[in-house]
């Protein structure tokens, strides 16, 4: 299941006397995200749980309504581990990496903030998207983004955040993200993972998944390039035109069909883990267990391929009707 973090809206105060020498892990009703310091007359702004407040401090906490503290993440990550659901986080859907819109500075902040909300839930990846193009050249705009990935890579490790961090394939070409694009980004920033959204690389395909072949083509691709092998993928219906996607759509409604992708799963032994991202949520979760399920038990009653089917039994011939039998069968029609 995915968490979303849809605001990274900031409050502010100063730290009391009462939060000297605690970490923002430890503030009670409080999502410390980034504590302001003052060094050789500069603000120091310091984004890590474990970071010991000192007097004087400005603690900078997430107006959000995903959890009241770290606790509460914590004891969210715990409840999940026993129910056996792996949690995964998003990061506002507005992301401006390649700085387009002069917003890359915040976009940054929000990816590293998202991974100390990760970290306390153990979620394994935080995924984000990238942003548009806007006026800037393809090349120029693939290169800031992978400069700032690299900026949010290395935070990550000296935050000591365990989380992945994962970039998501996107559904229009304004915005960066085409399955090329994801590939040649964590190529160039070793640890940073792709995201497989399938309607998304439908859509720009201009309808690209129709046989199993297809979804094992950018299946091996993306496993190529994931840490370990290991996918993560988002799966929905849509409804696309022109190599752009238009809208999500409940799986049954849109032309982007799970079947071919269960034969592709059970053909291949891929690491996979899918996130129902349609309008209808629980409901196409399941959809999707049932339509894996139902492939899998055709495959189970199927004989197999080198097995001869039986031979038809000839079927008994008639015996030959006599003269005698001929004539009185004639005699008994005319009576």
């Amino acid at each position: 299941m995915e968490v979303q973090l849809v605001r990274v809206n900031l409050n502010e105060r100063y730290a009391g006397d009462e939060d000297v020498g605690r970490t923002p892990r430890d503030i009670p009703d409080e999502l410390v995200v980034q504590v302001g310091r003052k060094e050789d007359r500069k603000e120091v702004l310091i984004s890590a749980l474990d970071t010991k407040i000192e007097k004087g401090d400005v603690l900078y906490s997430l107006a959000s309504g995903i959890a009241r503290d770290y606790h509460e993440l914590e004891e969210l990550g715990t409840l999940a581990r026993e129910l056996d659901i792996e949690l995964t986080l998003h990061t506002p859907y507005y992301m401006d990496l390649a700085d387009a819109d002069g917003l890359a500075e915040k976009s940054v902040q929000s990816v590293i903030w998202g991974g100390m909300l990760a970290e306390a839930m153990n979620a394994p990846i935080v995924i984000t998207h990238l942003g548009m193009f806007g006026e800037l050249d393809p090349k120029e705009a693939l290169n800031r983004i992978g400069k700032n990935l690299r900026t949010i890579r290395d935070a990550y490790k000296k935050a000591k955040i365990r989380s992945h961090l994962g970039i998501e394939a996107s559904g229009r070409t304004e915005v960066v993200g085409s399955l090329d694009e994801l590939l040649s980004l964590v190529k160039n920033a070793k640890g940073v993972l792709p995201v497989l959204n399938f309607a998304h690389v439908h859509a720009r395909g201009f309808g690209l998944f129709k046989r199993p072949e297809d979804f094992d083509d950018v299946l091996s691709k993306v496993e190529k390039a994931s840490d370990g092998g290991h996918i993560h993928a988002h799966f929905s219906g849509v409804e696309h035109a022109d190599g752009n996607e238009l809208r999500y759509t409940p799986i049954k409604k849109g032309d982007l069909r799970f079947e071919p992708l269960a034969e592709c799963l059970l053909n291949d032994d891929y690491d996979l883990t899918i996130v129902s991202s349609s309008p209808l949520l629980e409901h196409d979760a399941m959809y999707m267990k049932v339509i894996l399920e139902r492939v899998l038990a055709k495959r189970l009653v199927r004989p197999p391929k080198s097995e001869k089917p039986p031979e038809k039994m000839e079927k008994p011939e008639k015996p030959e009707k006599s003269v005698k039998d001929l004539k009185e069968g004639k005699a008994e029609k005319r009576r």
